[in-house]
C-alpha cells in the first residue's frame, strides 16, 4: 500500500502539554514523551508553544543564567531523544547570543539542532512587556554555538525542507503584526508554517485568533501549525488555554480541547499538493516578480531529511465539496440565490426584456431557474405574468413530470403554456429519413433541438430572452444536446452543479416559498417540489415504460452525479490527478462505493469531460456562483480535440 505521501499528504501536529514554570528538566521530559505518541502516529512535524521549555511566564526569571543554562541542556536532551526518527520537531526555548536574549524557535530533526528562529516582533502592550528580556529577531542569518554544537544556524531567514514540505517559522506576535513573517517565507518557499506561541485568552480573542490562523493560512495558500501555551503558566494576570490549530488554504482542519490540564495533540494530514495547485494558479508567488526577489533575498533553505508518512489517510475529504454546511448553510444559500438573481436581473434591465421564457419539463434544472425567474421578477418589481413557461410533452413525457410542471407554474402564478412536440418530431423524423424503430441519438436530439426551437421563437415572438436551465455537471459531462437544450440567451444555472441544484431547489422550497408561492398555493407548491426532488433524473427523450414510469435514467447511464461533482471538484478546483482523485474517492465514500465503481465513473468522467470541451466552447454566458465554472471567458480555457488518453 501506497503511503499518504505518495498522494502529497503530510501529517502534522500541534501540542500544548502542561508545563512547569522554570522546571526544564520536567518540561523536557513531558515534551520528549509528546513526541514519541508524535512519532508513533507518524506525524512528519510536531510544534510547541513558545518558550515551552521554560514557561512564557517566567518573567524576570529569564535574566537567570541557572535558567537559560537549564534550557540550553533540556533542549540538548529533546534534540538527543530524536535520534533515529523521522519527525521534525519545533520547540520554544530562550537563546543568548552576543549578550542579547532572543525568544527563539528551535527547529530539530534526527538528533540534531537544525536551526534556531528568532522571534520578530516583541510585544510590548497592554499586558505584555516583552522587550523587558527579549531582543528582535536578527534579520541576518547567523550560524551559533548553542547546546554543544557549533556553527548552528541561527536567524529569521531560514526555511526547513523536509521532503516534498518546506517550513517557516514564525512566533506568536509575529501573526498579529501588519507584515507576518510568515508571508515572505511563503514567498520564499515555505509550505508549511509553524507558529510556537504564547497567546492569552481572553473574551472574544478565541475566535479572533482562529479568524487570524485561517485568514493567513488562506492569504499565503499554506498549512499553518499553531500551538500556544496552555496549563501550568503564570495565572497572576492572565490565564492560557493551550490552544492547538491547524489549517490549511483559509480553513481551519482540526483544532484541540482547549482548558485541558493534561495537555493537549492534534493531528491533520494536510495536503502539499493541492497547496502547489492552488499556488500555481494564482501566480501569486512569482519568484520573477521584482518585489518577490527583494524580499526574499538571502533566505536559505536547511535541509532536514525524509519524514514519517502514515499508510494510511486520516482527514475528512467532503463527499460533496460543492455544498454547504452546518452554520453557513443558510448565509451560503441566500448568497448563491442573491447572484442568480443580481445576474438574471442586471441582464433584463440592460437589454430591456419584456419577457422571460422557460422549458418546464418537471425536472429540477427547470425548476430552480423557474424558481430563480420569479424571485428575479419580484426583485425588479415586474409582473410575474410576462414569464412564460413552456411544457413541452414528447414520446418520452411522464405524466409525473407533466403534471408537476404544470402545477408548479399554476402555484407561482406565471403565465403557461403547453406545446406537444409528438407530432412534429415525428414529421422530422419522416423527413430525415429515421426508422420507425430507431432510438439513438438523432431520435434523442431531435426532440431536444425541437424545444429549444420553440422557446427560442416565443422568445422572438414576445420580445423576450429564453433563460437556461442546463447545470454544471451537465455541461462537464456533455449530457446536453448541442444547439438544443445546450443553448439559451442567458443561463443561470451553468455554474451549479447537480448537488447543489438539489439542495438549492430543497432550502427554497424550505424557506421561501412563503415569498414565491402565491397565497394559498405554498403548501402546494412545496409539495410539488419535494415530488420533483424524488423524480429519477431523466431527460425524458425516450418512450416511457409500459406503466408510464421513467424507462431513461441518467444516472444509470453516466454514473452517480454525486461522485462526478467530487470528481470535477478535484480536478478542476484542487487540481489533482486521476490516481489521486481515485483515492480521495475511495477514502471519501467508504461503505458507499468499491473502488471498481469510483474506478468506472472516474474514467467516464475524464472521457466525457475531454470529448465534449466543444460544447463549452460557446456556451452561453452564465453568471459565477463558486470556485469552479467552464465559461470559456472565465475560468476554463481548453482544446476541443485535447487527448484523455494520458488522464485514462
Amino acid at each position: 500500500m501506497e503511503n499518504i505521501g505518495g498522494h502529497g499528504y503530510i501529517r502534522v501536529a500541534a501540542a500544548a502539554p502542561a508545563v512547569e514554570l522554570g522546571n526544564c528538566g520536567k518540561n523536557a521530559e513531558r515534551i520528549i514523551a509528546v513526541v514519541n505518541e508524535a512519532a508513533s502516529n507518524d506525524a512528519a512535524i510536531v510544534v510547541f508553544p513558545e518558550l515551552s521549555v521554560t514557561g512564557y511566564t517566567c518573567g524576570d526569571l529569564f535574566h537567570q543564567k541557572r535558567l537559560l543554562d537549564a534550557a540550553e541542556k533540556s533542549v540538548a536532551e529533546i534534540a538527543a531523544s530524536t535520534s533515529g526518527m523521522k519527525t521534525a520537531v519545533i520547540v520554544g526555548a530562550p537563546v543568548k547570543y552576543c549578550d542579547r536574549l532572543f525568544n527563539c524557535a528551535i527547529v530539530i530533526f534526527n538528533g540534531k539542532i537544525a536551526g534556531i528562529v528568532p522571534k520578530s516582533n516583541i510585544p510590548n502592550y497592554g499586558e505584555f512587556y516583552e522587550k523587558r528580556w527579549f531582543s528582535a529577531g536578527l534579520s541576518a542569518n547567523k550560524r551559533i554555538f548553542y547546546a554543544g554544537n557549533e556553527g548552528i544556524p541561527f536567524g529569521t531567514g531560514f526555511l526547513f525542507r523536509l521532503d516534498k514540505a518546506t517550513i517557516g517559522v514564525e512566533i506568536c506576535e509575529d501573526l498579529w503584526a501588519p507584515l507576518p513573517p510568515s508571508t515572505i517565507l511563503c514567498m520564499a518557499g515555505a509550505d508549511i508554517i509553524a507558529n510556537p506561541s504564547a497567546s492569552n485568552e481572553l473574551a472574544g480573542k478565541h475566535d479572533y485568533r482562529m479568524q487570524l490562523i485561517a485568514q493567513q493560512s488562506g492569504r499565503c495558500i499554506s498549512s499553518y501549525i499553531y500551538a500556544s501555551a496552555g496549563f501550568g503558566e503564570s495565572t497572576s494576570d492572565l490565564v492560557f488555554a493551550g490552544d492547538t490549530v491547524i489549517a490549511e488554504n483559509g480553513k481551519i482542519i482540526a483544532t484541540g480541547e482547549r482548558f485541558n490540564k493534561n495537555g493537549t495533540i492534534t493531528y491533520a494530514d494536510t495536503d502539499l499538493e493541492l497547496l502547489s495547485s492552488m499556488r500555481s494558479k494564482t501566480g501569486s508567488f512569482n519568484m520573477e516578480d521584482s518585489v518577490t526577489a527583494r524580499l526574499t533575498e538571502g533566505y536559505e533553505t536547511i535541509e532536514l531529511g525524509i519524514p514519517a508518512y502514515p499508510q494510511s489517510l486520516s482527514r475528512h475529504i467532503d463527499q460533496h465539496p460543492f455544498i454547504p454546511s452546518g452554520k453557513e448553510m443558510d448565509r451560503r444559500m441566500e448568497e448563491i440565490i442573491g447572484i442568480q438573481v443580481c445576474g438574471l436581473a442586471t441582464r433584463i434591465d440592460k437589454i430591456k426584456s419584456r419577457t422571460s421564457v422557460i422549458g418546464i419539463s418537471g425536472g429540477l434544472d427547470s425548476t430552480l431557474a423557474l424558481l430563480i425567474t420569479a424571485l428575479t421578477y419580484d426583485f425588479l418589481g415586474k409582473d410575474r405574468k410576462d414569464i412564460i413557461g413552456v411544457t413541452m410533452p414528447g414520446p418520452g413525457t411522464t405524466g409525473r413530470t407533466k403534471n408537476n410542471a404544470t402545477d408548479l407554474m399554476a402555484a407561482l402564478g406565471i403565465s403557461s403554456r403547453e406545446i406537444p412536440i409528438a407530432s412534429a418530431v415525428e414529421q422530422h423524423f419522416s423527413d430525415i429519413g429515421l426508422e420507425k424503430d430507431y432510438r439513438g441519438t438523432a431520435y434523442e436530439n431531435s426532440q431536444a433541438r425541437e424545444r429549444t426551437q420553440i422557446i427560442m421563437d416565443i422568445a422572438n415572438l414576445t420580445g423576450g430572452i429564453v433563460i437556461g436551465t442546463g447545470d454544471l455537471s451537465e455541461s462537464a459531462l456533455g449530457w446536453c444536446t448541442y444547439n438544443g437544450d445546450h443553448m439559451s440567451m442567458y443561463n443561470i444555472n451553468g455554474s451549479i452543479p447537480k448537488t447543489l441544484v438539489i439542495h438549492l431547489v430543497k432550502w427554497i422550497a424550505d424557506n421561501r416559498m412563503a415569498s414565491i408561492a402565491i397565497p394559498g398555493k405554498q403548501q402546494e407548491a412545496r409539495k410539488i417540489i419535494y415530488d420533483i426532488i424524488d423524480t429519477p433524473i431523466s431527460p425524458e427523450l425516450l418512450p416511457a415504460s409500459d406503466k408510464g414510469e421513467i424507462s431513461q435514467k441518467t444516472e444509470d447511464i453516466i454514473g452517480p452525479y454525486e461522485l462526478h461533482d467530487f470528481f470535477l471538484y478535484h480536478f478542476m478546483r484542487l487540481g489533482e490527478t486521476p490516481e489521486k482523485i481515485l483515492y480521495t474517492a475511495v477514502h471519501a465514500f467508504s461503505g458507499k462505493y468499491d473502488s471498481e465503481t469510483i474506478e468506472k465513473w472516474l474514467r467516464t468522467f475524464i472521457r466525457r469531460f475531454f470529448t465534449q470541451q466543444f460544447k463549452r466552447n460557446c456556451m452561453p454566458d452564465s453568471p459565477k456562483v463558486g470556485s469552479v465554472a467552464l465559461s470559456p471567458r472565465g475560468d476554463w480555457r481548453m482544446p476541443s480535440d485535447a487527448s484523455p488518453d494520458e488522464w485514462l
